[in-house]
Parts: structure tokens; C-alpha cells; sequence
């Protein structure tokens, strides 16, 4: 089974870690964060590196953008992969996605295949959201969910659709969304909160048209 560390230095972090541990053995890591915004000389936890090695794929919810660096470029190369979930600047997300097993999403319900085996086993069951719906007549009586994002929103919104009618339930379906809060914008800077919650909201709702069209 895939080993997954989920690493945190602030609150994010343990609402993916509730859902992706259903599926996978995952474990919460936490570390504390350099005291100022920007360090001269940062040195990770004695045995920090070793410990992650153990795992297959590592998330990162670290808010320090020093610690985050520092912590990706010295386990890149020992595991098979690495999400990070909180970054800052397009210029930071160059620096840590050219290390190669680097992905820094936009957000965390927007991950697909890439043909890394350990990546793809992963997105195989977290990341784009897709569901399965069944249904009687012009009523939803099932939704299963095929793949969830991280963070639990997809299953959130498929058991709040379920006995609904199909009427515009792609568009319900979105907007329900907006009553399991988003966290991706809070790990931004200088980004516009409202976009990143309509993108969640889309890739929900696209997800919906999907399955009404296989619908059984």
C-alpha cells in the first residue's frame, strides 16, 4: 500500500490527512516553523529526512517558504513523490517543480495523471473529482465517488446530492461547495480568494455533467 507523510508547520494539513488515511497509510508530521519570515542559515529537526524517506509521496502543507524549500530539495531525491500544497509565487513554484517529482498545484482538487506510478497511484483515488451516479427515474439514489479531492469536499458535496432531483445538479452540485470552506486561497499570496473557489466549484461541477452523462 502507498506510504504517504502529510507535513505541516501551521493548521493545514489534517482535514487531506482525515481523507486521504482512509485510503492509504498516511501519517501527520509536524514541524515547527523558523521564527522569522526570512532565515540566513535554516536547519531541519534532527532525523526529519530520515523519517520521510520511509514514505513513497510526500504533502506538504508548510506555510514557511524557507522550510519548504529546504525541506523538498534535501528528500526529493529519496521518495517517489512530492505534492506541495502551500506555496508562494510563481517564481517559488518554478524553483521546486524543476527538481522534477515536484508537483505544486494550483489546488489540490485539480491533480491528474502524469505517468509517475507512485503520482498516478495516488491521483488514482485523490485529486479531479469524479463520481459514479445512479438514479431512478429523474432522482439521485447513489452517488459513489471515484476520486475525491484531498481535502474531502467531494464526498461533502455527493452525499449532500444524494435524493435530489437531476435538475441542474451540476450547478448545485458547485455551489454546494461553497458551504465546505476552501482552504486553498489562505495558502496563497496575493491571490484572489473567489477565483480559486470558482475553480474548485467548476472542476465539481464538471464532474457532475460527467457522471449524469453515464448515469444509471
Amino acid at each position: 500500500m502507498l506510504k504517504v507523510a502529510i507535513v505541516s508547520d501551521g493548521p493545514y494539513g489534517e482535514r487531506a490527512y482525515e481523507t486521504i488515511s482512509q485510503e492509504f497509510e498516511t501519517s501527520f508530521i509536524q514541524v515547527e516553523a523558523p521564527a522569522g519570515m526570512f532565515v540566513d542559515e535554516l536547519e531541519l529537526e534532527p532525523g526529519l529526512v530520515d523519517r520521510l524517506s520511509k514514505f513513497d509521496l510526500i504533502i506538504t502543507y508548510i506555510l514557511h517558504p524557507d522550510l519548504t524549500q529546504e525541506l523538498v530539495e534535501q528528500i526529493h531525491q529519496q521518495v517517489g513523490w512530492i505534492i506541495v500544497g502551500a506555496w508562494r509565487g510563481e517564481g517559488f513554484k518554478k524553483q521546486l517543480t524543476q527538481l522534477g517529482n515536484v508537483t505544486a498545484p494550483e489546488n489540490m482538487c485539480d491533480l491528474e495523471e502524469n505517468g509517475n506510478p507512485v503520482f498516478d497511484e495516488f491521483v488514482s483515488r485523490f485529486g479531479r473529482p469524479e463520481v459514479k451516479i445512479n438514479c431512478q427515474g429523474n432522482k439521485v439514489v447513489d452517488i459513489e465517488v471515484k476520486r475525491c479531492s484531498p481535502c474531502g469536499a467531494t464526498a461533502f458535496v455527493a452525499q449532500e446530492m444524494k435524493g435530489k432531483s437531476i435538475e441542474n445538479l451540476p450547478i448545485r452540485a458547485g455551489l454546494k461547495i461553497q458551504h465546505y470552506p476552501c482552504r486553498a486561497p489562505k495558502m496563497r499570496l496575493f491571490t484572489d480568494d473567489e477565483c480559486k473557489k470558482e475553480m474548485a466549484a467548476n472542476l465539481h461541477k464538471d464532474a457532475f455533467e460527467k457522471a449524469l452523462k453515464k448515469k444509471e
